[in-house]
């Protein structure tokens, strides 16, 4: 892998961070809505920050996994 390829490679994979976004923000959502309450675990109180985090941690797997796997 060469450093030119990153870009192709963030954008071929920018699906993952986009799904996952949406998924979390839903799956959260209903997580602090059967509580009432906002869970501890969520990043400075807030869904849409803990949701943002867990998509760019999913796209950074996503571009090492298709790097090295191709």
């Amino acid at each position: 892998m060469t450093p030119d390829m990153l870009p192709t490679l963030a954008l071929s994979t920018m699906g993952v961070a986009v799904g996952v976004f949406i998924g979390a923000l839903i799956g959260i959502n209903i997580a602090k809505r059967n509580t009432g309450v906002s869970p501890n675990w969520l990043f400075r109180g807030s869904v849409y920050a803990t949701a943002f985090l867990a998509s760019m941690g999913a796209w950074f797997v996503a571009v090492v996994f298709k790097g090295l796997l191709g």
